[in-house]
């Protein structure tokens, strides 16, 4: 799934400077192309958070359990 949106941003890419070339960097045909761009890396970038609940830390502390700095105290 990947790297089916990142094929997408790469013609989406393309389509973008295109669009701009021939209309103009100012029309509202290479705005709406660039995005369209923006669009789908919003995408690309939430698919790869939707993935990773875990911070850092976390998976550290996962992975390190007896680590003095994942040690949980209770009172």
């Amino acid at each position: 799934m990947a790297e089916n949106i990142k094929n997408r941003i790469e013609k989406e890419l393309e389509t973008a400077r295109e669009a701009c070339d021939t209309a103009g960097s100012t029309s509202q045909e290479c705005a709406a192309a660039w995005d369209a761009v923006e669009e789908l890396q919003a995408e690309a970038s939430h698919q790869r958070d939707k993935g990773t609940d875990k911070s850092s830390f976390e998976t550290y502390c996962e992975n390190n359990p007896e680590a003095d700095e994942c040690r949980v105290y209770d009172n």
